[in-house]
C-alpha cells in the first residue's frame, strides 16, 4: 500500500512537470509571434503623415504609376499596366488585372500591387516560388520606388512612379 502511494506520487510530480513545460512553451511562442509582428512594419489608418500639423501634403488620394514589363513568357517588352487607384494583381489565372498564362513559375494568383497614400505597395499573395523585389525575397508587403525591379514567375516588372 506504501509502494502504491509512492508510485502514485511520482506520476503526479512527472505530470506536473510536463504540464509547466507545456505552458512555458507556450507563453514562449505568444511572445516570440508578438515580437515578430512588432519588427514589421505597421501602417496607421488613424493618424496619417498628412495629417499632422504643420504638415501639408502635395497631393490627396493614392500614389499612382505605372509598371513597364522588362521580360517575360507572356507579356510584350515595354508593355505598361497603369496603377491608378485601384490594386492590381498578377498571375496565371485568368482573373487578374494582369494574367501572364504561360509563365509555368507563377501562381494562380501570385501578387498585387496597391497603390496608397504613401506610395504604391507590392505583396506577394502566398504564391508557391515567391515573388521577388530586386533580386530579393518578399517577406511582407513593401513600398515600391522609381526603378525597382519586380520579377514574378519568369516575367519582370520594372516600376515607373
Amino acid at each position: 500500500m506504501i509502494f502504491d502511494s509512492a508510485a502514485v506520487d511520482e506520476v503526479l510530480l512527472v505530470l506536473k512537470i510536463a504540464f509547466l513545460v507545456l505552458l512555458y512553451l507556450f507563453i514562449w511562442r505568444i511572445v516570440r509571434t508578438a515580437s515578430r509582428d512588432l519588427r514589421l512594419p505597421q501602417e496607421s489608418f488613424i493618424l496619417a503623415p498628412s495629417s499632422q500639423p504643420g504638415v501639408h501634403a502635395a497631393r490627396r488620394g493614392p500614389h499612382t504609376g505605372r509598371l513597364v514589363v522588362v521580360k517575360s513568357p507572356d507579356l510584350d517588352e515595354g508593355q505598361d499596366f497603369e496603377l491608378d487607384s485601384a490594386q492590381l494583381t498578377i498571375g496565371r489565372g485568368g482573373q487578374n488585372d494582369i494574367p501572364i498564362g504561360s509563365d509555368e513559375y507563377a501562381s494562380a494568383r501570385h501578387a498585387r500591387f496597391e497603390p496608397r497614400q504613401d506610395g504604391v505597395w507590392v505583396q506577394d499573395l502566398g504564391s508557391t516560388n515567391g515573388t521577388y523585389l530586386n533580386g530579393m525575397r518578399l517577406e511582407h508587403p513593401r513600398r515600391l520606388t522609381e526603378g525597382d525591379i519586380v520579377r514574378v514567375g519568369e516575367t519582370d516588372l520594372r516600376f515607373e512612379g
